[in-house]
């Protein structure tokens, strides 16, 4: 089998690649130019140069490959027409690339995100066939991409995937709030009743190998988490614990949230780099509730979840603390 991975430099495709090499798989990399291939470097995969906006690169990238994983996103952005540019129209590249240069494609698995779907609500878990409602330009570029792939289902072998928060070494998103719990602050929203869903980047990895099971996919979508619910304050003191640390909830108000995304944006345009916080993750970070129900993975995918928080949380721990990050 010969894969090509999209967005293997990443935090989740660097980990896809190593699994996929421990199981014979022939990698193939799009690495752009700005990519830090430093989580693929000594690695035997094949390296095409470009990214999922050129798209001679992207039909050089395709041809003889079996199965296409796009990981490749922005996830923080300059400017919000890149999310759209990069997450949206650059699925939109890569799928006819493959429909061009690969019409005989074997899968083509689409890393998609909970942020697509938007927030669940009243209560309820979120399920694959809710209507979806994202919030900021991440989660509605995220579901462009969704809807550009949806519309070649019936030509291409689509799987797509609604990984919830991931976490696990090499992040660096939760890391942040790793970060300020090992200080021994323990952020708690002004939405105290705010649930989430979580999960470690190994079990989102067997997930993806999963979906190269299901016989003649044509879209199908479906959720990823470890299968529980958290309430932020409890995250925060499942992290503490495993730091041996005493952490303190300080409360952060709506309007200090905003305004520092306000201030990073400011920066932001001015440095050239993305805003440490934007004010569309802010938009995400005020919704009740982001939880969803795993069950169709379950049932379909054979997905269960192996690492609860508490080990998981472990692992990530001791990988910062390796990598002097914590």
């Amino acid at each position: 089998m010969k894969a090509l991975v999209t967005g293997g430099t990443g935090f989740i495709g660097s980990h896809l690649v190593e699994a996929l090499l421990q199981r014979g798989v022939q990698v193939r990399c799009l690495l752009r130019k700005t990519g830090d291939p430093k989580w693929l470097r000594d690695l035997p995969v094949e390296r095409v140069p470009g990214d999922c906006n050129d798209r001679a690169s992207l039909r050089e990238a395709v041809k003889g490959v079996g199965t296409v994983f796009h990981l490749a996103g922005v996830t923080k952005a300059t400017r919000t027409e890149e999310y759209f540019e990069v997450n949206g129209y650059g699925t939109d590249h890569l799928i006819h690339a493959c429909l061009d240069e690969n019409p005989h494609l074997e899968r083509f698995i689409y890393l998609s995100s909970q942020a697509a779907a938007g927030p669940s609500r009243n209560g309820f878990r979120k399920t694959e066939s809710d209507a979806c409602e994202p919030v900021s330009p991440y989660g509605q570029s995220k579901r462009m991409g969704e809807e550009l792939a949806l519309a070649h289902a019936h030509e291409l072998p689509l799987v797509i995937l609604r990984p919830s928060a991931v976490y696990g070494p090499r992040e660096r998103d939760i890391y942040s709030y790793f970060k300020l719990v090992s200080k021994r602050i323990k952020p708690c929203f002004f939405r105290q009743s705010l649930r989430l869903n979580l999960v470690y980047v190994d079990d989102v990895v067997r997930a993806i190998l999963l979906a190269l099971h299901i016989e003649n996919p044509k879209g199908e979508i479906f959720f990823l988490s470890d299968g529980q619910d958290y309430r932020l304050e409890e995250m925060g003191d499942t992290f503490a614990e495993v730091m041996g640390v005493r952490a303190f909830r300080v409360p952060v108000p709506e309007w200090l949230l905003y305004g520092a995304a306000t201030v990073s944006e400011y920066v932001s345009r001015v440095s050239k780099k993305p805003p440490l916080i934007g004010r569309g993750k802010v938009e995400e970070m005020i919704q009740k509730d982001w939880v969803c129900d795993i069950s169709r993975a379950r049932r379909l995918l054979s997905f269960e979840p192996r690492v609860p928080l508490a080990q998981g949380a472990r692992l990530t721990v001791d990988w910062y603390r390796t990598e002097n990050w914590l």
